[in-house]
């Protein structure tokens, strides 16, 4: 990336991440524990458990902890249902524990916001109530996937989808941004999702954003394909939120499809079973390299405020992930730097 401007500093003032505590399949059974588990690494950051209070006071009681200036409830009588339409919980549920979360971020009072509920009244919600970064036209969904040469970032995972190339070239500024500063990377790539690698393959909206592309700051790289999502040959792959989200849904269903296979011919004989048995430090070793837990925490990248939406189903680690997620971004003033970029790249193009 051609360094026109100096890059927004990383933030000297702890982390106050706002959790919906009561989001997702597991709500507060399993926030709580990876709230705990992320005091206990993190020591400059507090914790704000967003939720009902006679439902959370219990269960902190359980794990022999009391509120302090770390970790604290600010109580919210309503929750969003996995189901609901984001429409009806942005017009009835304005008490709910993820509104009033991101209404916290929206008034200083928290850094971030880290939910696991439902995603499209999360999206609606955040966009809404924070507002989008100037010039960007959309939120965009971005997560990391793991490859074989290292992780690489996807994005949109479904927050749009019909999109223009000059929001694909915002995605790419926006992935771009998120990676320098997330992986400490200066000139991370990027490159866009399309059906071949040529530049005659594609359709029109494609093609343009790759000029578009090519013609910005960033480290364009080209196009890549779908088997190039887990390579890890490129640090940022842009596309539509209808493509990129078949892409992730697809991958998860091969990796269970493989998984169940796996375990069902391994019990299938006495010798399957014994192979397994010499298979396991390489078959944990693979399991830990792919594990989903790993990757969670998705940004909602174009908001004037961060925003990590966690896996519905995640359990206490992968949600302490999200919740890791948020801190760095916090720290590393991620809407800031994106800011920056785009202005940048919109002002070379009036240059131009």
């Amino acid at each position: 990336m051609t360094d026109q401007h100096s890059p927004a500093p990383a933030s000297t003032l702890p982390p106050i991440i706002a959790l919906d505590a009561m989001g997702g399949d597991h709500g507060p059974a399993e926030i709580v524990p990876a709230a705990l588990s992320v005091l206990e690494r993190y020591a400059a950051i507090t914790l704000i458990l967003v939720g009902q209070r006679d439902v959370l006071e219990p269960i902190l009681k359980q794990h022999g902890v009391e509120e302090s200036d770390r970790l604290r409830i600010h109580h919210a009588s309503q929750t969003v249902e996995m189901h609901e339409l984001p429409s009806m919980v942005m017009r009835n549920k304005k008490d709910s524990s993820m509104r009033v979360a991101i209404d916290l971020v929206k008034d200083g009072e928290a850094s971030a916001c880290v939910s696991a509920g439902n995603t499209g009244a999360l999206m609606a919600t955040a966009r809404f109530v924070l507002k989008m970064l100037p010039g960007i036209d959309r939120p965009a969904i971005c997560a990391t996937m793991p490859g074989t040469n290292g992780p690489t970032h996807l994005l949109d995972l479904g927050a749009n989808v019909d999109t223009s190339s000059e929001q694909l070239l915002q995605f790419g500024i926006m992935g771009s941004e998120l990676v320098s500063a997330v992986n400490n990377k200066s000139d991370p790539t990027v490159a866009l999702l399309n059906i071949g690698a040529e530049e005659i393959k594609g359709n029109d909206q494609v093609k343009q954003a790759a000029s578009l592309l090519s013609q910005s700051p960033i480290n364009y790289a080209g196009f890549v394909e779908g088997n190039d999502i887990f390579t890890g040959k490129v640090d940022v792959i842009v596309c539509d939120g209808f493509a990129g989200n078949i892409a992730l849904k697809a991958s998860e269903g091969v990796a269970e499809f493989i998984s169940q296979q796996t375990r069902a011919e391994f019990k299938r004989s006495l010798y399957g079973k014994f192979a397994a048995l010499l298979s396991m430090p390489v078959l944990n070793a693979i399991r830990h390299k792919l594990d989903p837990r790993r990757y969670n925490g998705a940004s909602l990248l174009g908001l004037r405020g961060i925003v990590i939406k966690s896996h519905g189903s995640a359990d206490r680690v992968s949600f302490a992930h999200a919740i890791e997620e948020a801190i760095i971004e916090t720290r590393k003033n991620v809407p800031e730097r994106i800011c920056n970029e785009l202005e940048t790249v919109l002002n070379e193009r009036r240059d131009n």
